[in-house]
């Protein structure tokens, strides 16, 4: 009896989120170890599958660089990065395609299907989905990297309230019909820009923002902007957390209402900071 009780309370404490969140956006952004693990992914999938049997309209964007690096090695090629970009030339983005569009978002909507939810793999590549121009850094040319330029919100719309989840791989067209291969943070903040979410949710290998990287239980639980920059320039937020909190800031200065960086390696953490009064992770305000 203190089990059904005990469900019983999940389920009204989670009744004000549900109300929230009814028929809005929450865009989430997985990558690295979230993507690999065969038992994390299937049950992150399942989070998102329930966020829509409950009338949220979740869009999901994934990354690869991973993948895409152990292909390229196993084909006989070398990754290279500028900055974290990755040198793309016409067979790095060959092999970036075929990881990132035939084999992770296939298996991603295949994993929907399996939890009996309705998914499309939806990039540059089948259509004109997202747009990007080619992207230089520092001047330098790294081939066919671009920036993210347009979102078809209206696409993606039609498919959120048909019931239908967004899988979405950072794959982006060019005016002319050249692909390019652009940075999955920044395809997700841009979504969430222009579908007016009500959250970005980035899955990470850590807790969230930790005063102390050795510390755990340092965790930075509520972040305002400023608050964020004034990190960065401490080195507090450095490395691969740097782009993610740039995309956080980014997304809440278009209008997104909150950001979240959370573990994608807890299960149901992505249940536990929507539908929780106490959440999980770090979440960043305006």
């Amino acid at each position: 009896m203190p089990t059904a009780l005990t469900k019983a309370k999940v389920f009204i404490e989670a009744l004000p989120y549900l109300k929230d969140f009814d028929r809005k956006v929450v865009v989430i952004k997985i990558g690295g170890s979230t993507m690999t693990d065969e038992k994390i992914l299937p049950s992150v999938v399942t989070d998102v599958v329930f966020l829509e049997q409950v009338g949220v309209w979740p869009i999901l964007v994934h990354g690869g660089g991973p993948a895409i690096s152990a292909a390229m090695e196993k084909a006989g090629f070398k990754p290279t990065f500028v900055e974290g970009r990755r040198v793309t030339d016409a067979p790095t983005l060959d092999i970036a395609q075929r990881v990132l569009i035939d084999e992770i978002s296939a298996n991603v909507v295949n994993l929907i299907e399996k939890a009996e939810g309705k998914g499309v793999a939806l990039n540059g590549r089948g259509s004109r989905f997202i747009e990007a121009e080619k992207r230089l850094v520092d001047g330098l040319d790294l081939g066919f990297v671009g920036e993210i330029t347009r979102v078809d919100h209206e696409l993606a719309k039609r498919m959120t309230t048909g019931g239908i989840i967004p899988v979405v791989a950072p794959i982006a067209r060019g005016a002319h019909g050249q692909l390019f291969n652009v940075n999955a943070d920044s395809v997700a903040w841009k979504i969430a820009a222009e579908m007016k979410a009500e959250k970005l949710v980035f899955l990470s290998n850590v807790p969230g923002i930790l005063q102390d990287k050795d510390k755990p239980e340092s965790l930075l639980t509520t972040l305002g902007i400023e608050d964020t920059r004034r990190l960065t320039k401490e080195g507090v937020i450095a490395g691969g957390m740097i782009p993610k909190i740039e995309a956080c800031v980014k997304a809440l200065e278009q209008g997104v209402h909150k950001t979240h960086i959370i573990s994608g390696l807890e299960k149901h953490s992505l249940l536990l900071e929507l539908f929780t009064p106490e959440g999980i992770g770090t979440e960043i305000h305006a």
